[in-house]
């Protein structure tokens, strides 16, 4: 008997997809934050980057609390998206999309920084001398030189998303097919005692965290630094 069911491994699928679009809206968001958050000077620099390492340090399930409350038919969120006629964000893979982007934030921007921090300013002022505009300065020389930032977030904000419990778990539940993941599949044949199922796709989430650590040290070598 095969011991991954379909509903498995209807989970793998779209906890697969769930990362790759959490990863895609990531670095749209995290590649302008982090380059203001590594040339900015502004007094409020500190709080921003304390919001966005936030999800370090708090607990997934209180994210997902004040998420789910947030985006509810009482919270500002869910009656902006209910006078829009754009349904309700909870318990379905848009609201999974929001609540894993957040969550995975600091995974996606604090390698990009570095990134751009270790650059310095003396490509970026040859360039200029060369009568490189700014937008070229940073398509030509900013991201070439970030590239094993971008690398190593790509990586940690991936593996990072497909990990998720608390977050998917209080703003998602457990539907099969809309919103249940990988780990919450896990978990729940752990709670029917289902330990065989259970072993295979803990045993799969071990070896993927393995490669993706792998991949971290023989690829992106000593570029990548998270606080934890």
């Amino acid at each position: 008997m095969n011991p991954i069911d379909p509903s498995d491994l209807q989970a793998v699928w779209l906890t697969l997809k769930l990362a790759s679009v959490t990863t895609f809206l990531l670095l749209l968001i995290a590649t302008p934050l982090a380059w203001w958050l590594a040339h900015s000077r502004k007094w409020y620099k500190g709080l921003v980057s304390a919001l966005v390492a936030l999800p370090l340090v708090l607990p997934p399930t209180v994210l997902g609390f004040y998420l789910l409350l947030l985006m509810g038919p009482h919270g500002v969120v869910g009656e902006l998206t209910s006078a829009l006629n754009l349904g309700r964000l909870p318990f379905t893979f848009t609201g999974l999309v929001i609540g894993s982007v957040l969550f995975s934030m600091p995974f996606a921007v604090q390698p990009i920084q570095n990134a751009f921090e270790a650059i310095g300013k003396r490509p970026l002022e040859v360039a200029a001398t060369l009568r490189a505009g700014m937008w070229d300065r940073f398509i030509s020389v900013a991201l070439p030189l970030a590239r094993p930032g971008f690398f190593t977030a790509i990586i940690l904000a991936f593996a990072h998303t497909v990990g998720e419990f608390g977050v998917v778990l209080m703003l998602g539940g457990n539907i099969p097919g809309e919103t249940r993941v990988l780990s919450v599949a896990i978990y729940s044949h752990v709670e029917a005692m289902e330990y065989g199922a259970a072993h295979w796709l803990a045993g799969g989430m071990v070896l993927f965290s393995f490669i993706v650590l792998l991949a971290l040290y023989f690829a992106g070598g000593k570029s990548w630094r998270v606080a934890r």
